[in-house]
């Protein structure tokens, strides 16, 4: 039996991922996609403008949400920029694809084939209706499959990325399948939120985002053993949560700020959080 002929979500606990983003209509989600159709599904990195702090009462909150997208597009332009030199002709893979924003903005920079996954049934059309409105539809493609176990073939990808969204799976399961996909010496990239092991285990800020996100946020060392296990050495290594902090400062003074911003916050000046890239090859 393929993977393809087994249903998509596998476990209770998959599932309550499927209902949880099936059900979301997040505005700080939505809001920001409406500028410019680029709907992300995750933070921003870069310090804001203070002046959108100081502008008219009427156009505050739109300057606030139009700066807050324009740091979350900055992320994904990092991302993008560790994938090396992709090629038209390659393909690449956005594993946990939300409504399928950097799927676009990768098809737009490389000119290449590009499809996106996600156990959500409602994300997935969103993002392929996104993609026919953007007019990319004949290049990036958007699939309900399980990012685990995707049915796509054995070294398809030159490059494959998870932007916050390992948290909702086992690494070494996830590593092992991204290996399988990957050509020799295809590049893996994420951007993830972790727990500072160093320090110990979750902190309650920490423990908090995953009550909020029904996650189960990994410890930072737990990426380097999964990786070394499915045979991915790190090119890179970058701590990004400096970087992240004023997008959370800015969000919070937003309309859209949902209730999770002070412990993310708490947690990355507490340094009991971590916001990672981290860039490894097939090997």
């Amino acid at each position: 039996m393929t993977s393809l002929d087994r249903p998509v979500v596998r476990t209770a606990y998959q599932q309550s991922i499927a209902d949880y983003w099936d059900r979301e209509k997040d505005p700080v989600n939505l809001r920001l996609g409406e500028i410019d159709g680029l709907y992300h599904h995750h933070y921003g990195i870069g310090a804001y403008d203070p002046a959108v702090l100081d502008t008219p009462p009427e156009t505050r909150d739109r300057a606030i949400i139009a700066e807050m997208h324009r740091l979350e597009t900055a992320q994904a332009d990092v991302l993008l920029d560790h994938l090396g030199p992709i090629k038209p002709g390659d393909r690449l893979l956005d594993a946990g694809c939300g409504r399928g924003g950097t799927s676009v903005m990768a098809h737009r920079r490389f000119g290449c084939r590009v499809d996106g996954v996600s156990l959500s049934r409602q994300q997935v059309d969103f993002a392929n209706a996104q993609a026919a409105h953007l007019g990319v539809d004949g290049h990036v493609a958007y699939h309900q499959r399980n990012m685990l176990d995707t049915g796509f073939d054995s070294g398809a990808f030159a490059g494959i990325w998870n932007n916050e969204s390992t948290m909702y799976v086992d690494l070494t399961e996830l590593f092992a399948e991204h290996a399988r996909q990957l050509a020799p010496g295809g590049r893996y990239v994420t951007i993830t939120g972790c727990y500072n092991d160093v320090t110990g285990g979750r902190s309650r800020a920490v423990s908090q985002i995953d009550q909020h996100y029904i996650c189960n946020i990994h410890a930072r060392g737990d990426y380097f053993k999964a990786l070394a296990v499915n045979g991915f050495v790190p090119i890179n290594v970058v701590d990004l949560t400096a970087a992240t902090i004023p997008y959370w400062e800015l969000r919070a003074k937003s309309s859209v700020a949902t209730g999770i911003e002070d412990p993310f916050l708490t947690a990355y000046r507490e340094g009991s959080f971590h916001y990672l890239l981290i860039a490894a090859d097939r090997v």
